[in-house]
């Protein structure tokens, strides 16, 4: 019942509203002289009509309005949901193009943790001992050098990350072959340390994994020289080394089965 008197009052406002409008709306002294004149009952129903259309007109654009916005949105979704498979598809393009080119083993791994307190520090792995990764084995991604397995659980993994200073493995600078030991500085950088105060070293210089580089392959990109310093040793200099990978930003990397 209270939905019918609803429905009644409903049709009843569609209906008087514009009589209203026409009634109360502002006219010039000659347009209340018209209908005062009789310009009469005829005159004020084809205002009253011509506000009704107006109010139709005007419900059913917000109406379009409303379901074009609605359309919109789903569209910008679907947008951002291609971009990420876009994406995706090409992280593992690149990877598989970077695993053709090497003659050993691999396990590709997806990134599902980081640790909160130290960004650059470490990040777990969806493959663990059941893949056969074990402790030791190098990550690295098409850019370079990532880190190295730390923990294994039966299912994921923890690495250590280039950036980490408990990280260490041995460098090349690729144009001049010296060679040195890098560490992390967990800013994010690392350093080049025990080469000779005489070393032939510069900024921009490549620096890559060395014969020496305990399980990494060598001539696997490090990073570039951003500075060169004195060492501790007062015949020694080292050198801040930006990594090739961005250590934040990883999805997806490789784990060297050797």
């Amino acid at each position: 019942m209270l939905r019918k008197h609803r429905k009644t009052a409903a049709y009843l406002a569609v209906f008087i509203i514009p009589f209203l409008i026409v009634l109360f709306k502002p006219r010039s002294p000659n347009a209340l002289a018209l209908l005062d004149a009789g310009a009469g009952p005829a005159g004020f129903f084809k205002s009253a009509a011509q506000e009704f259309k107006k109010f139709v007109f005007y419900r059913d654009t917000y109406d379009a309005y409303l379901f074009l916005k609605k359309q919109n949105d789903v569209l910008k979704a679907d947008a951002v949901t291609l971009r990420e498979a876009l994406a995706k598809a090409d992280m593992s393009a690149d990877i598989a193009r970077f695993r053709r080119g090497q003659n050993y083993p691999s396990l590709v791994a997806d990134v599902v943790g980081r640790d909160p307190s130290s960004w650059n520090a470490s990040l777990v792995l969806d493959k663990g001992s059941s893949e056969g990764v074990k402790i030791g084995m190098p990550v690295v991604s098409p850019l370079g050098v990532v880190g190295r397995i730390a923990e294994v659980g039966h299912n994921t993994s923890k690495v250590i990350l280039l950036a980490d200073p408990n990280f260490a493995v041995a460098g090349l600078v690729a144009r001049s072959r010296e060679s040195g030991l890098v560490t992390g500085t967990l800013q994010g950088s690392c350093r080049l340390e025990y080469l000779t105060d005489n070393a032939d070293v510069k900024v921009g210089d490549r620096v890559v994994t060395s014969k020496l580089s305990s399980g990494f392959p060598d001539g696997i990109l490090i990073g570039r020289v951003v500075d060169v310093q004195a060492g501790n040793s007062r015949r020694s200099v080292e050198c801040l080394v930006e990594p090739s990978v961005d250590l934040s930003q990883l999805e997806q990397v490789v784990i060297i089965k050797r």
